[in-house]
């Protein structure tokens, strides 16, 4: 038998939800008025994707908790620690973004509090939005913090372009108005907080890839922690075949290697099956070469055209005359980021920056 669907993500918010949401609201809110939360919460349901289901929860907030701002997050802060799904609890931050712009300290402090329960990395960006200079003051002393969360916080929540959250315009113009923020986390000792400041600084390589590689430069890159950060934080400028990207990570010189016995199969394949390529390579080198293997496959659009998306491979280094076999399996399905078009696509094999190796796929209805 088919296994089950998984549940939409939207579903983590739902009728259910609500009501656990209303049950802790009530026990900590004398006179609370559940039927008008659930009714602000629930109407047209079934419509709302993710996000708009989080603002529900929020707008249902602000019907029914008390007026005055402060007496309102503090019930919300007394619920926090009891709302037992990480993202779920989004919805509290949520409320500071939407209703705390006339009370700033306040904002803050409880934007510091709620992250730890549920990143406040995306309300934190409604007080960018509107008061830049003073936001990231305060965001500077967080990446100063003890807490991992808030230390986070400070590089994600600052993040130029941030998924699923609007663009910070003003930074992705000046990637210097983050710096001291990554400066302060560049060696962090928690890999939670690196992987935000990787993908902080690969937001920055999209607009500024020289400003972004310059600041790597400036590391310590022997220091573990940064060359982990340094090297996700490259990895789209690699991927790309960024010569100053790849020299960094001493993957600029042209491999001296041969490519033989490239072969993708199947040849012609429907949605859902897995397509494989395999080669070996060997060193024609007298020296040993660090090697950067990524492979790109030139999707059909709707139009007829193609579009190349990389995908990493593996990294080695191959002595003298040494030969290395690698098969790769993938398979071709939808994705919501992704919807695949019949036709003829192409696979390609890039060595440090250069097409080695190609082959084609014909994608079937």
């Amino acid at each position: 038998m088919p296994a089950d669907p998984q549940p939409a993500l939207k579903d983590w918010f739902n009728a259910a939800r609500y009501r656990q949401i209303a049950d802790l609201l009530a026990d900590v809110h004398p006179g609370f008025n559940r039927r008008r939360f659930l009714a602000v919460a629930s109407a047209g349901l079934d419509e709302l994707t993710l996000i708009q289901r989080v603002r529900r929860a929020t707008e249902a907030c602000h019907a029914t908790l008390p007026p005055d701002f402060p007496a309102a997050v503090a019930l919300l802060q007394r619920i926090a620690p009891r709302v037992q799904h990480g993202f779920v609890g989004i919805f509290l931050p949520d409320f500071v973004g939407q209703h705390g712009h006339r009370h700033f300290a306040e904002s803050m402090a409880a934007l510091k509090f709620f992250t730890p329960f549920s990143s406040s990395e995306f309300a934190i960006r409604e007080f960018l939005r509107r008061d830049l200079t003073r936001t990231l003051a305060v965001m500077e002393r967080w990446s100063r913090d003890d807490n991992e969360h808030v230390r986070r916080l400070a590089s994600e929540g600052s993040r130029p372009r941030l998924p699923w959250s609007f663009r910070l315009e003003a930074i992705v113009a000046d990637p210097t108005l983050t710096a001291p923020i990554l400066e302060n986390l560049r060696t962090d000792p928690s890999l939670y907080v690196r992987k935000s400041v990787a993908n902080h600084l690969n937001d920055i390589s999209k607009d500024h890839p020289a400003w972004m590689l310059a600041q790597l430069k400036s590391w310590d890159l022997a220091h573990a922690h940064s060359q982990w950060i340094a090297k996700r934080a490259a990895r789209t400028l690699i991927k790309a075949g960024h010569q100053p990207a790849l020299a960094l990570f001493n993957f600029g010189a042209k491999p001296a290697v041969k490519v033989n016995g490239f072969a993708v199969r199947p040849t012609r394949l429907s949605l859902g099956q897995a397509l494989e390529f395999s080669f070996s390579l060997t060193s024609a080198s007298r020296r040993r070469q660090p090697l950067a293997l990524d492979y790109l496959i030139h999707y059909v659009k709707a139009s007829g055209g193609t579009s190349a998306k990389v995908f990493k491979l593996r990294e080695l280094t191959l002595g003298p005359g040494e030969t290395v076999v690698v098969t790769k399996r993938q398979t071709i399905r939808d994705f919501t980021t992704r919807k695949h078009h019949p036709g003829r696509h192409r696979l390609e094999l890039q060595v440090n920056g250069r097409i080695l190796a190609a082959g084609d796929f014909e994608l079937r209805r």
